[in-house]
């Protein structure tokens, strides 16, 4: 049931008449308490949508009520009016539910510079609210999805109480965060502190080190919203493990249904000097459209590798990098090592480890090949 799992929420999905398609797009979450504490991490794109705009001056102050997500138009590059427009669509599901404008998020997804249709958005609000349930969480799912070829989900069960998360984004999922709506809800009794510290720690391993095309969103948000209907209040560790736990998984959904994609490529940087410098060599890796068409040719091109991430100014010496494909080091030292021919790459998960030997920290960074189908979903998108 996703983000209803956790007692204290109600959701609902409904096709609005968004999408050309009649499939569902639009979706509300309800925060039923007795707490409604919140915590959200948005887009650093300067080029931020409507809604989260909205959105950041809404989750100020901690708290939210509820939040109304639409898929089938992004509302970004739409000046005031379309701030407008996001300022309307919470003011029309607060008064449904009778609480403050500022107590409702606002997210959107889909084509950027085009206007919100705002009649159906506000029929769709108001068939969302009459269809709110506990049993709802799947339905709102699948109202935020666009490229999507699935709704993405994920629950976490702890001694008396449960997180719950829904997320959307199969494209333009780049560091910082990635294209994604994300909404995670649990019934744990959370302060302020401990919401807005555990999100930003969990995002920071999950979310923020995915790498899809290397595009970064304008709309990305991540929501989380804590009813305290259990009546415990956590240890924070414990519940910061449990919410990256949620984060990750969510996080993998979103890099396993990449627009057109045919493996997963993990990037494992090991015994570097810092753990920046793990990240920054990762990432460069990941960055490398040269690296993932060598990957989805089934061809292990380990000097592809080495040109990215000598391009970075991460403390390593050449001659002692080792790089892997799939537990074969085909460089040893900064040189050849095992034959190529040894690495076999058709399962879709694929392993790169770098070892910098340069110290002992390291990080890990996810993306995936880049496909024909790639370039064939973005090119016909708009249409």
């Amino acid at each position: 049931m996703s983000v209803t799992t956790p007692r204290g929420f109600r959701a609902a999905g409904v096709a609005a008449g968004l999408k050309s398609t009649g499939k569902p797009d639009l979706a509300v979450v309800v925060n039923d308490g007795p707490d409604q504490t919140a915590a959200a991490v948005f887009t650093s794109n300067r080029f931020c949508a409507a809604p989260v705009i909205w959105s950041r001056r809404a989750v100020a102050d901690h708290r939210l009520h509820a939040v109304v997500l639409n898929s089938g138009g992004a509302n970004a590059c739409t000046g005031e009016a379309g701030l407008g427009d996001s300022a309307e669509t919470a003011h029309h599901l607060a008064e449904q539910l009778g609480v403050d404008d500022h107590d409702v998020a606002v997210c959107s997804t889909g084509l950027i510079g085009e206007r919100l249709p705002m009649d159906k958005i506000l029929t769709g609000v108001d068939e969302a609210v009459v269809g709110l349930s506990g049993e709802g969480g799947m339905d709102a799912a699948n109202a935020i999805i666009t490229t999507d070829t699935h709704a993405k989900t994920a629950v976490f069960q702890g001694d008396g109480w449960s997180i719950g998360g829904m997320a959307k984004g199969a494209g333009m999922l780049a560091p910082q965060l990635a294209t994604m709506l994300v909404v995670i809800t649990t019934d744990l009794s959370l302060t302020a502190d401990q919401a807005r510290a555990a999100l930003t720690a969990s995002t920071e391993v999950s979310f923020n080190r995915l790498d899809s095309d290397g595009c970064m969103s304008t709309n990305d948000s991540v929501l989380l919203l804590a009813s305290g209907a259990s009546g415990i209040t956590p240890d924070t560790d414990e519940f910061t493990a449990a919410l990256a736990e949620i984060c990750l998984n969510l996080g993998h959904q979103l890099l396993g249904d990449a627009e057109g994609s045919s493996h997963d490529i993990t990037i494992h940087v090991v015994n570097a000097a810092s753990e920046r410098d793990a990240l920054v060599v990762g990432r460069s890796i990941a960055a490398s459209n040269l690296f993932k068409c060598a990957i989805f040719g089934n061809d292990p091109n380990w000097g592809r590798v080495l040109s990215s991430m000598g391009t970075t100014d991460a403390g390593f010496e050449p001659s002692r990098v080792d790089v892997s494909f799939n537990g074969v080091m085909l460089c040893r030292g900064g040189e050849i090592g095992d034959d190529r021919a040894l690495v076999d790459l058709s399962p879709r998960e694929c392993t790169v480890v770098v070892d910098l030997h340069a110290g002992s920290e390291q990080a890990i960074v996810w993306t995936n090949d880049l496909t024909y189908d790639y370039v064939r979903e973005n090119a016909e998108y708009s249409s």
